[in-house]
């Protein structure tokens, strides 16, 4: 698990291998990751959007933005968290996540990022 605190804003990542599939005639590995978004700050705050930076070790930086996490736009209170599950496919074995929420803190009307860390994925097969 990696976690990284940002202007109060915890995030932790926990990624699992799910396994092999074949899509479009090619294999790809399956990963799920688990994130939690702990609210350490004073003021309420909600996510707006997320940008994520996608490496696969066999392709280019696959870049993907959009609004919310898996549909949800969650509000966070002071000591709140909130976690949700998703997953990527890789074109192989070796890859890496890292990126951002915006989020809003409600006090102060100002909007703001929150890093997430670089988190890896990596088959269990393909470790030395």
């Amino acid at each position: 698990m990696v976690s990284q605190i940002t202007r109060g804003i915890k995030i932790s990542v926990l990624t699992s291998f799910e396994g092999t599939y074949f899509k479009n005639y090619k294999i790809h590995f399956a990963f799920s990751y688990v994130v939690t978004i702990e609210n350490h700050s004073k003021d309420s705050v909600q996510l707006t959007s997320r940008h994520w930076e996608i490496f696969d070790s066999l392709n280019d930086i696959e870049i993907v933005d959009g609004e919310g996490v898996i549909g949800k736009k969650p509000v966070l209170k002071p000591g709140e968290f909130h976690t949700y599950s998703s997953g990527c496919l890789l074109s192989s074995p070796y890859g890496a996540m890292k990126g951002y929420f915006n989020m809003v803190n409600f006090t102060t009307t100002k909007t703001f990022k929150v890093i997430v860390p670089t988190f890896r994925m990596c088959a269990p097969f393909a470790l030395n």
